[in-house]
């Protein structure tokens, strides 16, 4: 697949993939390390827990290296926060300080740009005791947690995201184990959007003080954004689609990028007299804050129709990229014109395109591909070889649909799929393998955790020596 016609990636263009520290690391209370609600969380059966995972905490060098084999630009990846403050709060653990320190001195070794997330689906297990995202304290923490990253790491690490999939934290938190609805709560769509809005508020205060800190570092969010269609040009559906969209979407960066509410989610949530509570100076603090570009997270795009009156309220259904949608608001359908994973995840990389327009269009600032990927089960054959062309059929399919909004006016910074390496899924364990590095373990038998580069990892490699050029297999 050769791409002369439209325009070229950008010279300095982040080529990499992305982790996340519970998902990948491994040692979970090793070192100091204090439990994540991730740790403490009910496993799902018949999936692995978070002890070791890719035992990317003691294989980080390997990782690394191969990472720099396949000609890695950047590296996103995740800092847990309990290994940095085991309570949350309080004392610094000094050996999660050197782990990362070693981590990203790794990267910079191979020329390697470290992005790192601030916070990745994993609140401290003490500080889920003090009511976690529903206690307003949850503001202070995590720019106290900020500030000790930027204190400790901002001298190499010029890009940052605040936090992970916040759209998905609000919309699915419970069934990612990191939403907690206080006892006794009787009205929950508004406890859940009093804890997003705590999340807003800090992240607004963690890009204010980013920039004061690191005057020469950039950071965004990272939210995962998702382009809603209407099912059919009926009318009703075309405002089905305008409603989740501001939902699932708008609502984050509308917030992130101009400080304001947005206006469609907030006469929604008035309905139900669910609207979130400021404190003091939250006004002041969302419109200080200023992006310099948008992480965001894309898997699919979503279809939905007018709700006849069949969906019931439920301010928690549904998963990460499936619901059947919000009463009166809009009613979730099948998208027919687009194929599945294995796993049911619908494949649009035509909708990729579209949504990186309508982002761009909405907010002019360039965009940083945070995820994006293909999970699938990865065969070992017996001499050591990863056959994935499923894998690089769909990342030639999605990086084409880059190029393709590059040409049409898109600001593009990288392209940082997931993952890096295999790790542990959130909902079905070490199955359901997305890496270009494959891990040498199943489920239960952490086997011998060898590392070998999969087809789509030698196929990444060429792309990226080609600067995108060359998609071809």
């Amino acid at each position: 697949m050769k791409n002369e016609k439209l325009a070229s990636f950008p010279e300095n263009f982040f080529w990499g993939a992305s982790t996340s520290a519970y998902q990948v690391e491994g040692a979970n209370l090793e070192d100091g390390k204090g439990p994540s609600c991730q740790d403490v969380k009910e496993v799902p059966e018949g999936t692995s827990d978070l002890t070791v995972c890719a035992d990317h905490y003691h294989h980080y060098k390997e990782d690394i290296a191969l990472m720099a084999e396949m000609g890695f630009k950047s590296y996103r990846f995740s800092i847990a926060w309990t290994r940095i403050l085991p309570e949350g709060t309080g004392e610094i653990n000094q050996k999660g300080i050197d782990f990362y320190n070693d981590l990203i001195n790794e990267c910079l070794k191979y020329g390697i740009e470290p992005i790192v997330t601030m916070f990745h689906f994993d609140m401290p297990a003490a500080l889920d005791k003090r009511g976690s995202w529903s206690n307003p304290d949850s503001v202070e923490w995590f720019v106290n947690f900020a500030s000790i990253l930027f204190q400790n790491f901002g001298d190499r690490v010029k890009y940052w995201l605040t936090i992970n999939e916040q759209n998905m934290l609000t919309l699915v938190g419970p069934v990612i184990g990191t939403l907690t609805i206080p006892e006794g709560t009787t009205n929950v769509l508004k406890e859940i959007y009093q804890q997003n809005h705590h999340m807003l508020v800090a992240q607004a205060k963690a890009m204010v003080l980013c920039h004061e800190m690191l005057p020469e570092a950039k950071i965004g969010p990272a939210p995962n954004i998702s382009l809603v269609y209407p099912a059919t040009c009926k009318p009703e559906d075309v405002i089905a689609a305008q409603n989740f969209n501001a939902i699932r979407n708008w609502l984050y960066l509308d917030m992130a990028v101009y400080g304001i509410y947005n206006a469609i989610v907030w006469n929604w949530l008035k309905k139900y007299d669910a609207t979130p509570t400021f404190a003091p100076g939250d006004e002041d603090a969302m419109k200080n804050a200023h992006p310099d570009f948008i992480g965001f997270n894309y898997y699919n795009t979503a279809t939905v129709a007018a709700d006849d009156g069949s969906i019931p309220f439920d301010p928690i259904g549904g998963d990460q990229q499936n619901s059947n949608g919000i009463a009166g608001m809009y009613k979730s359908v099948r998208n027919e014109y687009l194929g599945k994973t294995e796993f049911g995840w619908e494949i649009d990389p035509v909708g990729f395109r579209a949504t990186i327009r309508e982002m761009y269009s909405r907010y002019h600032l360039p965009m940083l591909v945070t995820e994006n990927g293909l999970g699938a089960y990865d065969t070992l054959t017996e001499d050591g070889k990863i056959h994935d062309q499923y894998r690089i059929k769909y990342l030639q399919d999605h990086i084409h649909q880059i190029q393709e909004a590059i040409n049409d006016g898109a600001e593009m910074l990288g392209y940082n799929p997931w993952s890096a390496i295999d790790l542990i899924s959130t909902h079905e364990g070490m199955k359901k393998r997305y890496g270009f590095i494959y891990v040498d373990r199943d489920e239960f038998d952490l086997g011998t955790l060898k590392r070998y580069l999969k087809d789509s990892g030698y196929w990444y490699k060429k792309v990226i020596a080609s600067n995108g050029a060359d998609l071809s297999d």
